[in-house]
């Protein structure tokens, strides 16, 4: 499983995080389970700045389920008093059976009915296990077995998003035996965003670990192990996306 830290921009401002793995039939339909768990004094607000992973997830929480959408850009979240969300990063095959539209929902969000899921999930509540197990056993039921093509959109995200040699489209399509067109519709449908959007979140997702875990490593030492064409262009890409460059981001840290 990825690194629990990559995507989290200020890890050590996180309240108690866990991530789960996958079982058993969930394991083709969801990358992992991601449970925050917080309780701050009155009047403390927690801000958690996230570059989220290109996918969607579905997050179950004491007020509702919700489906989001893939991201193209960093957010944030504000955390008061108590509360909890048990999540599940989707992959397409399952992501694809519950919208089909993907694309209508990149950087926003839609409100699920499934109170039956909710009621379950916060029974559950505060055993992990147990409320990720009741997550599992309603996806499984709800998406049923992935088809040919749900596998071959699961390989497509699996490659794009975790293989740091994947640089160009045509490096993935050859990868997959498929054309690069095929790869791009394919991820327009299963997705909702261009495979080449899925390589360069990676891609900066990686950069904002090295940055963080690395505090001497120069940037462009890490701009060129991480294929960007030189340090400007890394900052160009922190600024898109982050709204501030590497250099500046490390001194926030």
């Amino acid at each position: 499983m990825t690194d629990p830290t990559r995507g989290v921009l200020y890890p050590r401002r996180l309240p108690r995080f866990t991530r789960i793995a996958p079982a058993g039939a969930a394991s083709a339909l969801v990358e992992w389970f991601w449970i925050p768990q917080w309780d701050l004094p009155g009047g403390v607000v927690s801000r958690q700045p996230v570059l989220g992973y290109p996918a969607a997830n579905l997050a179950v929480e004491p007020d509702g389920v919700t489906l989001w959408g893939a991201t193209t850009r960093a957010s944030e979240r504000e955390l008061r008093g108590s509360g909890w969300a048990v999540g599940a990063l989707l992959k397409p095959a399952a992501y694809t059976r519950l919208h089909d539209a993907p694309s209508d929902i990149v950087d926003t969000h839609i409100a699920l009915d499934e109170p039956g899921l909710q009621q379950s999930v916060s029974a559950a509540m505060p055993d992990l296990e147990l409320a990720v197990a009741t997550v599992s056993g309603w996806l499984v039921e709800r998406v049923g077995p992935p088809t040919s093509d749900a596998r071959l959109a699961n390989a497509m995200s699996d490659l794009l998003m975790s293989d740091p040699a994947i640089l160009r489209l045509d490096d993935a399509a050859e990868r997959l035996r498929v054309s690069v067109r095929t790869l791009q519709r394919l991820a327009h449908r299963t997705v909702g965003i261009p495979p080449a959007a899925i390589i360069r979140r990676r891609r900066l997702q990686e950069a904002a670990q090295r940055v963080r875990e690395d505090p001497e490593a120069p940037l462009a030492d890490i701009a060129v192990e991480l294929g960007y064409a030189d340090q400007a262009h890394l900052a160009n890409d922190f600024r898109a996306v982050l709204g501030l460059t590497a250099t500046h981001y490390r001194a926030d840290l």
